[in-house]
């Protein structure tokens, strides 16, 4: 049986839609480098609050001349970077540890600089080691101990006296708190916006899921590479916003210990919308299991009128507006009109058009359901939250400590150098390798070319804005200006922050320690960014890799075993609100191990010679036939009438063969039975991920004739 490739280029009429990925949409090609931009994340107001948190101490410096002044401005500007959005109390957490560990880090340091690299090289790697391994907590804390790792490299420039370490502690803890109490007091923006955000994301995604889909059937002929491209990009992107809006909303509901209105108006959106998406994979296997004309017209119709109302509803949670529900009630009940040459096809889009018209009434006044406790996961408790994923974490066989040992192992002998041929730039080196290193190569070799581009062409801008800035207020202007553009397009990419924020660093150091040429601070920066690159990106082939093959095959099996619960419940449980639970916690575990198994080939694929290692080709092809399996399941999820009751023991072989699969038993004997009309593609999936996964257990069995039109596949049968 030919299986698909779900790594060959699309076609040419594809490639402009597909584009190149970006962090929040990863995109159909695991092959590229998800390093697009992606300009809905420009957040201009926070920028803006950022700017003033740290321009007011620059100017006041300016008028006063108290050099401790710069140290709470330049608290204030990192604290300002640690400040990830999210709920009130998490937020404070996080913060106000930052401006009393950050204080007391630079005070200790700059007393203990003098005792020389025997003493300061241990202390700095332990603690880079603790900054780095943070990250285990939450991506607040991740975020806070990447900003402690800067705060570290500058502690380390100058010694102290007690005098002047204690005036840096307090100072420091000035700053972070300065930027914290505006943050969370005077100028707080609307704490369910990011909430709200999320989920208006969630239903933008549908919409562009729906439009892609519409497109396909619009091709003259069916695609197989198309729908595999659109089901890898589009679900995946999907499923992630789904799972970040729905941690986003739980984080704010624990922080306040109930559901308030508004955070259960944005649970039920979210749930609508995860329902909807479920509904749209089946209407989108419907068109590809069998691509006749009629039902490719119906399917076509109904998509175009969808997507409109998907829009609405997104732009109407995103800017927080009413909808009038009397006038939008016409188009919603003319969406699924005409689809009855096709029951199927009908049955899911009534069920997508009711959770649509949930969303539209959730946009109206009345639409909101009163506050109450929380019930889903409640508060944890201190040991839960703190220790364990210390304690969890705490294994070779973790990433992030791995990490953490390799960064605090780099840092060393970077640190030995820097510190004893001291310059004024020579702490850009550790710091670097350290905020450059990531748990994985390809996701290091990423921020490596991020970071080097983007320094490269924010030094240039750097250097000319410098040129041009000749007065300490001129400069000051720059930099408040600077920081509203690098804080507003934290969110866009990397690579482009990189950009916004070099200049701002070179007008730093000119403000802070005059004297400096600018094009030396742009090469002394950009050479120290190459050299630490290199380092970082190095260092992840030789300290503790971690290779990627070992990952596939570890997110291969959950997420074949997460599709063998899919395939139990849909296919084995009794009807009754117990299979539909059943079947939304299966579909929910069965896409988030897709997902991370992408995630291990799309890294797998860009490190040094493993793309081409057999598991991994095994793993692209079983990857794409999970995502056809996934798929029919739905349809049958949605359309229980369309399995044929004779197909019972075909039922439970294809469970039983997935779940062996998983557990890397032996298969499974196949039924001598006649599998149902509405098996036939299912079995052949099942059958191709056989051939895939063991290629020495295929059995040859005589040929009936049935032919599977969506895969192309010659069906064996008993």
């Amino acid at each position: 049986m030919p299986a698909p490739s779900p790594t060959a280029p699309p076609p040419a009429r594809r490639r402009i839609a597909a584009g190149r990925g970006s962090l929040n949409r990863p995109g159909a090609d695991l092959r590229r480098l998800p390093t697009g931009l992606d300009l809905r994340n420009v957040r201009l107001v926070e920028g803006v609050r950022a700017a003033f948190a740290f321009g007011v101490v620059i100017l006041i410096n300016l008028w006063v001349q108290w050099p401790p002044l710069l140290t709470m401005a330049l608290a204030a500007n990192l604290a300002c970077f640690c400040d990830n959005g999210g709920p009130m109390r998490a937020r404070l957490r996080v913060l106000t540890a930052f401006s009393i560990l950050g204080g007391l880090l630079w005070g200790g340091l700059g007393l203990i600089q003098p005792l020389g690299l025997p003493v300061v090289v241990p202390v700095a790697c332990a603690l880079i080691f603790a900054c780095s391994y943070a990250r285990v907590w939450s991506v607040q804390a991740q975020s806070a101990g990447n900003v402690l790792v800067v705060v570290l490299c500058i502690a380390l420039d100058r010694p102290l006296s007690p005098e002047q370490a204690a005036v840096t502690v307090l100072m420091f803890a000035a700053g972070g708190l300065w930027a914290t109490f505006l943050a969370l007091v005077i100028w707080r923006l609307h704490p369910y916006r990011p909430a709200h955000r999320a989920v208006a994301e969630v239903w933008r995604d549908l919409a562009r899921l729906c439009g892609d889909l519409e497109r396909l059937v619009a091709l003259p002929e069916p695609d197989a590479e198309a729908f595999d491209g659109h089901a890898r990009g589009h679900r995946r992107g999907v499923r992630a916003s789904i799972e970040t809006a729905r941690t986003m909303i739980l984080d704010l509901a624990r922080s306040r210990e109930r559901v308030s209105d508004r955070t259960a108006q944005a649970l039920l959106r979210l749930e609508s919308a995860e329902q909807i998406f479920s509904a749209l994979i089946a209407v989108g296997e419907l068109i590809d299991s069998r691509p006749d004309a009629r039902r490719r017209a119906l399917a076509k119709l109904f998509l175009r009128r969808l997507r409109p109302l998907l829009v609405t509803i997104a732009r109407a949670i995103r800017d927080d507006v009413d909808l009038d529900l009397a006038r939008l009630e016409h188009s919603i009940a003319r969406t699924a009109e005409g689809l009855a040459e096709d029951p199927t096809l009908a049955r899911l889009a009534e069920r997508i058009v009711g959770r649509v018209r949930i969303g539209a009434k959730l946009s109206t006044p009345e639409g909101y359901r009163p506050g109450g406790t929380l019930t889903e996961g409640g508060r944890l408790d201190r040991w839960t939250r703190y220790a364990g994923p210390l304690r969890q974490n705490f294994t070779l066989a973790s990433p992030n400590l791995r990490h953490a040992l390799r960064a605090s192992a780099v840092s060393a002998p970077a640190l030995a150098a820097t510190l004893t041929y001291a310059g004024a730039f020579t702490h850009w080196l550790v710091m670097t390798v350290v905020l450059t290193m990531q748990p994985f190569y390809a996701a290091t070799w990423q921020r490596a070319l991020e970071r080097i581009g983007g320094t490269v062409l924010g030094g240039l801008a750097g250097a000319v804005l410098a040129y041009y800035a000749t007065t300490p207020l001129s400069e000051a202007g720059l930099i408040l200006v600077l920081s509203i553009v690098g804080f507003a397009a934290r969110q866009i990419s990397y690579g482009f922050f990189v950009a916004c924020l070099t200049p701002l660093v070179v007008l730093l150091v000119e403000l802070l320690e005059p004297g400096h040429s600018s094009w030396e601070i742009v090469a002394m920066r950009g050479g120290f960014t190459v050299l630490g690159g290199l380092i970082a990106v190095a260092s992840c082939l030789v300290l503790w890799p971690i290779w990627e093959p070992d990952q596939v095959r570890q997110e291969l099996r959950r997420a074949l075993k997460g599709h063998a619960g899919l395939a139990e419940a849909v296919l084995l449980g009794p009807p009754g609100e117990a299979r539909e639970a059943a079947i939304l916690a299966q579909n929910r575990a069965a896409g988030l191990a897709l997902n991370d198994l992408e995630a291990a080939l799309s890294r797998a694929l860009q490190q040094p010679r493993a793309g081409h290692h057999p598991e991994v080709e095994s793993a692209l092809v079983a990857d794409a036939t999970l995502r056809r399996i996934s798929a029919r399941l739905t349809v049958l999820r949605h359309a229980p009438e369309a399995v044929d009751p004779r197909a019972e023991t075909w039922r439970g072989w294809i469970a039983a063969t997935l779940a062996a699969l998983a557990e890397d038993r032996p298969l499974p004997e196949r039924p001598a039975l006649d599998r149902g009309q509405s098996l036939i593609r299912l079995v052949s999936q099942v059958d191709l991920l056989v051939g895939t996964l063991r290629p020495g257990e295929i059995r040859a069995v005589p040929p009936t004739g049935d032919v599977d039109p969506g895969l192309g596949l010659s069906v064996p049968a008993p």
